[in-house]
């Protein structure tokens, strides 16, 4: 039986550089287990859709996601 490998979680390195090269993201929903984020081209079109479940990031989502 096969396992479904999941991505490795988004960390705030990967957002602080998907923004260092002029792309930008979002957050789609943000509670206090996980973050889901759209990872959005410098046009704003999504490109990826990733989650974290680490207090640190949340909390960095919920702090930058009006940025």
């Amino acid at each position: 039986m096969e396992q479904e490998q999941r991505p490795a979680p988004v960390t705030i390195e990967d957002l602080q550089q998907w923004e260092l090269n002029g792309a930008v993201w979002r957050a789609v929903e943000v509670t206090d287990e996980r973050a889901v984020i759209d990872l959005c081209s410098c046009s704003g079109e999504p490109m990826d859709r990733v989650e974290g479940d680490d207090p640190e990031l949340i909390a960095f989502v919920r702090e930058h996601r009006d940025d």
